[in-house]
């Protein structure tokens, strides 16, 4: 195992009615912005009972954070915070709204160009604003982590960042909240969690027993409940689940002490960049094609998510780890994801120009092994077409 230092000061309230106990976990003299995404809060009675339950303390409103976080959008929220003296942010919704809460929380203490937050990965922030979340979304782990990814529309690019200023304070996770998403946002919170462990897990062995059964316990929740959460959306077991893995995903634990790959995410971020397809449903184009690419190098961690998700101990290397993949691409299309470009009208012709963008970005050497170079991912796209 590789040596690690593990931090996470996140607070979780998990469970019906714990939106109430934002009475107590805000403090009594806030002026709170709180920062939404679109009308499903208001619609489904959560903002009130958020607001209710932060009683007199003085509230503000932000709303419209998108489901790919613009810094755009984000950066007349930080205006907002600077005209009304916001000392505490409220992120109410999924993982966008949350990684958005993260980057205008930096950006509001930032002295220079906030853009700088995302193209250093963080590395120049040195404080940010107080902030906690009520999560509506299981996916992204956003809700119990450090991590942000935010786009920027007038030059197409969509960057991450990380920083221990900005662990939320605490976030509340009640599955009711989850019951009348739309079946695709909960299809594609799945796919988000399950490719979150990938790369965290089909890297290479380091001898990690418990990372590795953490998060072979966890692909195997996700393909239990995953299509009992869209057949039966108020099952308050199954949703319990599934939001909990979602942030048992990515929130430091299935990651301390073992290599990490991030490949997926990294090509995946510039279909979303270039042609808006949902975060997840790159996940399911690119995590595919890049597992065949990648099946020499990851073969000891293959055969063994082979054998202990998929439970498959029939025929030979190569015909164990073929299988397993097939399944993996399967289980994402069960869910209603296409796992092909083509799904999504796009051909070989776009493959270029996805291509030139990680170069742009510096996207030169992705994988645990630093071995995904452009060539890599180019032939990643093109099998995935």
């Amino acid at each position: 195992m590789q040596n690690f230092d593990f931090y996470n000061p996140t607070r979780i309230c998990f469970g019906e009615g714990q939106i109430a106990k934002l009475a107590d976990l805000v403090p009594q003299d806030a002026k709170v912005l709180i920062l939404l995404g679109g009308s499903s809060a208001r619609r489904n009675g959560t903002l009130d009972e958020v607001k209710q339950a932060l009683g007199e303390r003085q509230q503000f409103e932000f709303d419209g954070i998108e489901p790919n976080p613009t810094y755009e959008t984000l950066m007349k929220a930080v205006a907002s915070i600077k005209e009304n003296g916001i000392d505490f942010l409220l992120a109410v919704g999924g993982g966008s709204v949350i990684d958005g809460t993260k980057f205008v929380a930096a950006a509001a203490h930032y002295e220079g160009e906030p853009w700088e937050i995302m193209q250093t990965f963080g590395a120049k922030v040195t404080s940010a604003m107080p902030f906690g979340s009520v999560l509506t979304l299981p996916a992204t782990g956003s809700e119990m982590n450090s991590g942000s990814v935010v786009t920027r529309k007038s030059i197409k690019a969509k960057l991450a960042f990380m920083s221990p200023h900005v662990f939320p304070q605490f976030s509340i996770l009640d599955p009711v909240k989850t019951y009348t998403l739309p079946k695709r946002q909960i299809a594609n919170g799945v796919v988000d969690a399950f490719v979150h462990t990938t790369e965290q897990y089909l890297t290479y062995p380091v001898g990690a027993m418990v990372q590795d059964r953490y998060a072979e316990s966890l692909l195997k929740t996700l393909i239990e409940v995953g299509p009992k959460a869209l057949a039966n959306p108020e099952d308050y077991n199954v949703r319990a689940n599934l939001m909990w893995t979602a942030t048992c995903a990515l929130n430091g634990v299935i990651g301390a002490g073992v290599p990490h790959d991030w490949a997926t995410h990294m090509i995946g971020h510039e279909l979303t960049a270039l042609h808006d397809i949902d975060h997840a449903r790159t996940l399911a184009i690119v995590l595919p094609s890049l597992l065949r690419h990648t099946k020499a190098e990851k073969k000891a961690k293959l055969l063994q998510y082979a054998e202990r998700v998929w439970d498959i101990t029939e025929g030979d290397d190569d015909t164990r780890i073929n299988t397993a993949i097939d399944k993996t691409q399967a289980f994402f299309e069960s869910l209603e994801i296409g796992t092909r470009l083509g799904d999504y009208e796009l051909d070989e012709s776009h493959v270029d120009a996805l291509v030139g963008q990680l170069e742009t970005h510096g996207m030169v050497a992705l994988g645990e092994h630093q071995k995904i170079d452009l060539d890599a991912s180019r032939a990643i796209l093109k099998g995935a077409l």
